[in-house]
Formats: structure tokens, C-alpha cells, sequence
């Protein structure tokens, strides 16, 4: 009579083979559960997928909660800027906006990404005057 011992084990090693399979597929790890390099590595492969126009509520759902924001009002349009951090300098446990690529939304819809663009956010807006 031949022992059932060979069959079971290898039927138990084949479903956690399965398992593993399919969590590898489906599990995508939460940016906020990253430690500081992968994150980095993560934020900076997602930011360069973006695409203008892209909803907030999208980029969101991808990439995490920012590690900064800002937002102001400017005339009729709702600006907003989400700091992801993309190039650590200094591993003193701070973490800094410089070391973080700004996204810039109005209205919610993305229209640009990178310092020079933050840098033209700060800037006060122009009024116009009548003369």
C-alpha cells in the first residue's frame, strides 16, 4: 500500500505556491508603509507617469498622502500644492520641502510638477491696474 504522506505534502506546497502567487499579483504596498528609500524610489517612478490634467483625487489614490501641502486662492482658481518627497540630502530623521518635488493643481487638475514651478507659485500674483 503506498503511503498518502508524498501526495498531501506536495498538494499543501502547491496551494501555498498558489497563495503566494496570487498575493504577489494583486498586492500592491502602501506608499505610507515604505521606509524612506523605497518611498523615495516609489514617488519618483509614479511622478514620472503623470500626466497633465490629471485629477487630484487620482494622483491621491496612487501615490499616498504627500508629505506637505499648501493651498491658497488666487482670483477664481483654487491652487494647490502636494509635496511628495523624491531626493532625501541629509539622513537626519528631518524631512525638508527641498527635499520633496512639489505638484501643482488648479482646481483640483494637475498642471505642472517641479521646483521652478513652485518657485512661480510663491510669486505674488500680478494686479492689474487702470489708468
Amino acid at each position: 500500500m503506498k503511503s498518502k504522506i508524498p501526495v498531501l505534502i506536495g498538494g499543501i506546497f502547491l496551494a501555498y505556491l498558489t497563495f503566494v502567487g496570487v498575493i504577489l499579483m494583486v498586492y500592491e504596498p502602501s506608499p505610507d508603509d515604505m521606509d524612506w528609500e523605497d518611498r523615495q524610489a516609489f514617488n519618483r517612478g509614479k511622478i514620472s507617469e503623470l500626466q497633465i490634467g490629471e485629477p487630484l483625487s487620482e494622483i491621491q489614490l496612487h501615490m499616498g498622502h504627500p508629505d506637505f501641502s499648501e493651498a491658497k486662492v488666487s482670483g477664481d482658481k483654487q491652487l494647490r500644492v502636494l509635496f511628495y518627497q523624491t531626493q532625501r540630502k541629509v539622513a537626519d530623521g528631518q524631512l525638508t520641502r527641498d527635499e520633496c518635488t512639489p505638484l501643482l493643481f488648479v482646481n483640483d487638475q494637475l498642471i505642472a510638477w517641479g521646483e521652478d514651478t513652485y518657485q512661480q507659485y510663491l510669486q505674488p500674483t500680478p494686479t492689474s491696474t487702470t489708468n
